[in-house]
């Protein structure tokens, strides 16, 4: 009774379902009033054939021939009977055993199967749910977040209009709670006010909408909200968002900060607390041709490089991997470190030959504005002649036309460009052109993003150096601010984790347990109440309270968590 209730309300609250019970009802009639008349012409053929028969009997005549039972125990005797007695065969066999099983699936089973769907998702969460995160779309952006907030305890809820569509995500196990996204009976429903925070993952105007929507229910709840044109990031902010995040502006831009070109310097990834992270290129520099412990950069300035690039993959640190024009090492210092890295560096020109951007949508738009803030030369390459004029004030040159055309590549400045960005947003085209950037200028330097993760490993085989996907971006931006710190972006999949000391580890050293041997991550730093020490030693005891820095992807990190129980 608990479902059924519900269930009998929603069937008479759906107009199309009143409509197909009103059909179903007036064919009911329509059969009722062809049993009623075959058995008064039963009793009449039966008086003039000289039998006498009671009214019950003459339903039960009707009903058994025109099933098709067929019984036996009274039949006519005349050639006229037994033509009624065909007649009212055939129309039970059409309306009984073809008209009535059709009608009664397509106006009323098929309907309540709908309405138990359309029902099996929640409306609202349990009353003590509180620290939680309400997501209004289930997109990529989402589904990064679900997976990396599961390890932490932290709950979410995604709210979807459609209760059809919601029931699809509730057997998935997605935990969805259906409701308008426009109503503040959904937020109320949802346990707004007493969230961590609620993201706006729809279209500018929609997330507009649920802002203000938001508010009205939990004045007080962080609201992240994701911005498709920047326009929208000042209208956002004015509706109530908390945070907002123009993905794709940053997307461009950090696809920017990765290229290698100008002068060369290193490029700030993230902070964690007091230390900062960059990374620099190799190439034209001395450091070219030498290990990492012949480049003296941590008695010199204090700055530990923790990894390195190499063409995709990021390598753990080890002092005899010999750095070629092509790596990329990751430091870790303090800001005044990584200046004298700079100081450094800066006297070394990698070229000024223009960056080649391939793509003039908003990413490529972004990542030729960041490149000309840096002072570096800019040729864009979009096959739509009609954006030209638009992108002829992003860039210092504009040629249209396909980029998979030699001679547009090759008169774009393929041939002496230093680096390459790839910001179309189909993952076929940026695979293949990186595989025709690779094969026409090896030494280049190619970064791309991608749409979908599955195409990682795919871009990377195809010669791309650094790859970044608008969701894995969106995972990390929100995921930086629920837990309150900048954002470290290393490369596509790999995160950059705090880990407690679990006590199986406590007395013993990174090199007696195996850590990067049985679990992938690559310990960068330990950090204690004391201090933070970047490349720890792996003979060094790991002491009893403290944190482990590491660099991985989520495999890795469970992995991590089955060996040693953290």
């Amino acid at each position: 009774m608990k479902f059924l209730t519900p269930q009998i309300t929603y069937l008479l609250t759906q107009r199309e379902t009143r409509r197909n019970l009103q059909a179903l009802l007036r064919y009911l009639l329509f059969l009722l009033a062809v049993v009623v008349v075959y058995s008064i012409l039963f009793h009449l053929l039966m008086v003039r054939e000289g039998q006498e028969h009671s009214w019950l009997t003459g339903f039960y005549w009707t009903l058994t021939v025109m099933s098709t039972l067929g019984f036996g125990d009274i039949t006519f005797t005349s050639d006229l009977g037994r033509a009624f007695s065909m007649l009212v065969l055939l129309s039970g066999i059409m309306l009984l055993l073809i008209v009535l099983p059709f009608a009664f699936i397509r106006f009323f089973y098929a309907p309540w199967l709908e309405a138990q769907i359309r029902l099996r998702a929640p409306r609202r969460v349990p009353d003590d749910t509180s620290g939680h995160l309400v997501i209004a779309a289930w997109d990529p952006i989402a589904r990064g977040l679900a997976r990396k907030l599961a390890p932490l305890g932290v709950s979410y809820f995604v709210i979807e209009p459609d209760s059809h569509r919601a029931a699809e995500l509730h057997s998935e196990g997605v935990s969805v709670i259906a409701g308008e996204l426009d109503a503040v009976a959904t937020y109320e429903a949802v346990r707004a006010d007493r969230a961590r925070a609620v993201l706006a993952n729809l279209s500018d105007a929609e997330n507009t909408s649920l802002t203000l929507t938001v508010r009205e229910h939990a004045p007080d709840v962080e609201i992240v909200a994701v911005a498709e044109e920047d326009d929208s990031v000042d209208i956002l902010e004015l509706a109530g968002a908390t945070h907002v995040l123009p993905l794709k502006r940053r997307l461009g831009e950090h696809l920017a900060s990765r290229v290698n070109a100008g002068h060369a310097q290193s490029h700030r990834v993230g902070r964690y607390q007091d230390l900062e992270i960059a990374e620099f290129a190799v190439h034209n520099t001395p450091l070219s041709g030498r290990a990492i412990r012949d480049t003296k950069l941590r008695d010199a300035l204090g700055v530990n490089i923790v990894g390195v690039w190499e063409r995709g993959r990021l390598l753990p640190a080890d002092p005899d991997h010999v750095l070629t024009d092509v790596s990329v090492p990751v430091v870790i210092g303090t800001a005044d470190q990584l200046v004298e890295l700079d100081t450094l560096l800066v006297i070394y020109d990698v070229t000024f030959s223009p960056v080649l951007v391939i793509g003039g949508g908003k990413v490529g738009t972004a990542a030729s504005r960041a490149l000309r803030e840096k002072g570096l030369p800019v040729h864009l390459v979009e096959r739509n002649a009609r954006l030209r004029e638009r992108l002829e004030g992003v860039a210092d040159r504009v040629f249209v036309g396909d980029a998979a055309d030699r001679e547009v590549l090759m008169a774009a400045g393929l041939a002496d460009a230093p680096s390459v960005l790839l910001t179309t947003n189909d993952d076929s085209t940026n695979i293949y052109l990186a595989v025709y950037c690779r094969r026409l200028q090896p030494d280049l330097r190619i970064i791309s993003r991608i749409t979908h993760e599955r195409n990682l490993e795919a871009i990377h085989r195809a010669g791309a150096d650094f790859v970044l996907s608008y969701a894995f971006l969106g995972v990390e931006s929100v995921f930086s601010v629920l837990r309150g710190r900048e954002l470290v972006l290393l490369g596509e999949g790999l995160e950059f984790l705090a880990i407690e000391i679990p006590r199986s580890l406590v007395g013993r050293s990174l090199a007696d347990v195996g850590v990067r041997a049985r679990t992938g991550l690559n310990v960068v730093a330990l950090q204690t109440s004391d201090a933070t020490q970047p490349s720890p030693s792996p003979d060094q005891p790991l002491p009893s309270e403290g944190r482990l820095l590491a660099v991985g992807n989520r495999e890795q990190r469970e992995r991590f968590a089955v060996a040693f129980g953290a």
